[in-house]
């Protein structure tokens, strides 16, 4: 449904050119959900925009359902209100002078649909959102999470093949935002319109996403499944901005089986994935919630002995940071079931498919 290739965006500056987007690239299935995701000036809401048609990029293209809205080598470029999209904005844009219902109904009008017809489609689109009996409102008397419902309705009763969406969740306060997360995908889903999302917040990513582009410095470190890039990512930055991760920096010294043995501060350990990046690996990855205590015998595999310098309880876990005899540390989150305290001895075991390589050398997977 959209497929971006070889995309660059800059702006001149006094001396010298920023380059905002730096040869990205990627596919998006039909009725799937994409999400960009990196840190704050990465690069991630102009690519959206640039999809969009509100920015102009410096080179590369942009195919819509197969058809080019824009081709630097061709000079094409179509403009916004040509290109089969609906996007909803971080602030809502929703018109405070208008009712609900004249606010959906915006992008119909533009497009010359008929009000009777018109009027169908926004209470439908209401509907899907909870705001059908709010359809006459003023949108001055609208709560936040109203707000952000009437900008989703305004953007699905388009029904456009794509829905951009620039961290529309933002303004909501965190029992909201949840809540919404959970409508959000469940409206895609129904709809089955595909969607690309934008955001900085990693918990919002893994929720809603079929897939995600890691994004840093304008450039795409990395793109997979959430699953994946949580539990097995292949470059340290996707490790280090999705979740909390215990990052070590590694060498490898030797084959382990079908793993591959490395030397970190913490201690030896082998590691079971992406051994194929033994050659050019700087890191091994372990989530804290990973390493398990063994009161016991000790299980064969990875284990590291230290002692507890701080333990914070946080209601479903407890997060330990812990020396290792080696003079390295690891963080441990465990369930609060066994307490432990600061300067308590700890043994503590990973399973080596637990441990994952990581490479600066690896490249985004497209």
């Amino acid at each position: 449904m959209l497929e971006v290739t070889g995309l660059f965006v800059e702006y001149p500056l006094a001396d010298k050119t920023y380059r905002a987007v730096d040869d990205v690239s990627f596919t998006v299935e039909a009725g799937e959900f994409f999400t960009l995701l990196g840190p704050s000036g990465c690069g991630k809401t102009t690519t959206l925009r640039s999809v969009a048609g509100l920015e102009t990029p410096t080179g590369g293209s942009i195919r819509i359902d197969g058809k080019p809205v824009f081709t630097a080598g061709d000079g094409v470029l179509v403009p916004t209100q040509k290109r089969d999209v609906s996007m909803v904005f971080q602030s809502y844009a929703i018109w405070p002078h208008m009712t609900v219902f004249e606010n959906v109904v915006f992008p119909l009008d533009a497009m010359g649909v008929r009000r009777s017809a018109a009027r169908t489609k926004v209470e439908e689109a209401l509907r899907l959102v909870g705001l059908l009996d709010y359809v006459d409102r003023p949108a001055t008397q609208l709560s936040g999470g109203q707000q952000q419902r009437v900008a989703v309705a305004r953007a699905v009763v388009k029904q456009a093949k794509v829905l951009l969406l620039d961290e529309p969740l933002s303004n909501l306060d965190a029992k909201l935002r949840e809540q919404m997360r959970l409508e959000l995908r469940q409206l895609q889903r129904h709809v089955g319109t595909t969607a690309i999302y934008v955001t900085h917040d990693q918990e919002e990513a893994l929720a809603l996403s079929d897939r995600i582009a890691v994004m840093s410095a304008g450039k795409i470190v990395e793109i997979g499944s959430p699953l994946d890039l949580y539990l097995r990512p292949r470059h340290p930055f996707t490790a280090r901005f999705i979740g909390q991760a215990n990052l070590l920096a590694c060498t490898v010294i030797g084959q382990a089986g079908a793993g591959v043995r490395v030397r970190t501060a913490a201690g030896d350990m082998v590691a079971g994935v992406h051994a194929d990046l033994a050659d050019t690996a700087t890191h091994v990855l372990v989530r804290p919630e990973c390493i398990q205590f063994v009161d016991g015998a000790a299980p064969p595999g990875n284990v590291f002995e230290g002692t507890i310098h701080s333990a914070v309880f946080s209601g479903k876990t407890v997060e330990y940071e812990i020396g290792t005899a080696q003079g390295g540390r690891l963080t441990v989150q465990a369930p609060p079931i066994v307490l432990r305290a600061q300067g308590d001895h700890a043994l503590m075991h990973v399973a080596p498919e637990r441990c994952v390589l990581l490479s600066e050398a690896n490249s985004a997977r497209i």
